[in-house]
C-alpha cells in the first residue's frame, strides 16, 4: 500500500488521482504513527521550505519520516518534497530539511546567463536522465512540467539521475538508496508522468 503524506502543503487530490489512472490504491495519511505500515510513502509539496518544514515539525512527522527513509522501503518526493529531502533551504533565510540526501536548495541564478529568462521556471522542459528504475520505458531525454523557483545542488554527483537545463544544469531528479525525488509534477506531465509513478509503484 502507498500513502501520500498530508502535511498542508499541496494538492493531494491531483497525486492521489494519478496513481487511480494507473488502478492504484492510495491512502492519504496524516498520522506519523502509522506510516510504517506502507510498503511505499510519497511526499509532495507545494509553497515553501520553511513552511513545510514548519508544518511537518507541528505533526511530528520529521522523525517518522527519517524512521521510515532508514526501513529501507521506497520514498518519494515531488517537487517541494524532494526539496525537502535535502540538508537545507536557502528559500527566505536558512531552513533545516530532513537531511535524507546531502545537499542544498538554492535560488535559481538564471539573469546572468540569459536576461530574457524568468523564475519560477514553468512550464515544459526536458529532463535528462541517467539509468535508474524510475525511468524505466522512458527515452533518455523526455518532456515533464516544472514550476519551481529553487532547486537542489546535490554534495555527491551519484545521487542526480536526472538534469535539465534552464539558464544552466540543474539537478531536477535524484535517488540515493530508497530515498527518490524528482522536481517535475509528474501529476501534471501526462504519460510520462504517468509511467514515472507507474514505475514507482513497482519498485
Amino acid at each position: 500500500m502507498i500513502a501520500i503524506i498530508d502535511y498542508n502543503m499541496g494538492n493531494l487530490a491531483s497525486v492521489q488521482n494519478a496513481f487511480a489512472k494507473l488502478g492504484t490504491d492510495t491512502v492519504v495519511e496524516n498520522d506519523p504513527t502509522e506510516f510504517g505500515k506502507y510498503d511505499k510513502l510519497v511526499l509532495p509539496g507545494v509553497g515553501a521550505f520553511g513552511d513545510a518544514m514548519e508544518h511537518l515539525r507541528e505533526r511530528n512527522m520529521i522523525e517518522a519520516l527519517r524512521e521510515f527513509a532508514a526501513s529501507g522501503k521506497p520514498m518519494l518526493g515531488i517537487c517541494l518534497g524532494m526539496q525537502l529531502l535535502f540538508e537545507s533551504s536557502e528559500e527566505f533565510g536558512s531552513h533545516e530539511g530532513l537531511g535524507l540526501i546531502k545537499g542544498h536548495v538554492k535560488h535559481f541564478d538564471v539573469s546572468r546567463f540569459d536576461e530574457n529568462l524568468k523564475v519560477p521556471h514553468m512550464g515544459w522542459n526536458r529532463m535528462f536522465t541517467k539509468d535508474h528504475p524510475l525511468f524505466n520505458g522512458l527515452d533518455d531525454m523526455h518532456y515533464l512540467y516544472f514550476v519551481h523557483t529553487y532547486h537542489v545542488e546535490c554534495s555527491d554527483e551519484v545521487d542526480i539521475i536526472g538534469e535539465t537545463y534552464y539558464g544552466y544544469k540543474f539537478t531536477s531528479a535524484v535517488a540515493h538508496k530508497n530515498i527518490m525525488g524528482i522536481q517535475p509534477h509528474p501529476e501534471k506531465s501526462h504519460k510520462n508522468g504517468l509511467k514515472i509513478l507507474e514505475n514507482f509503484i513497482k519498485l
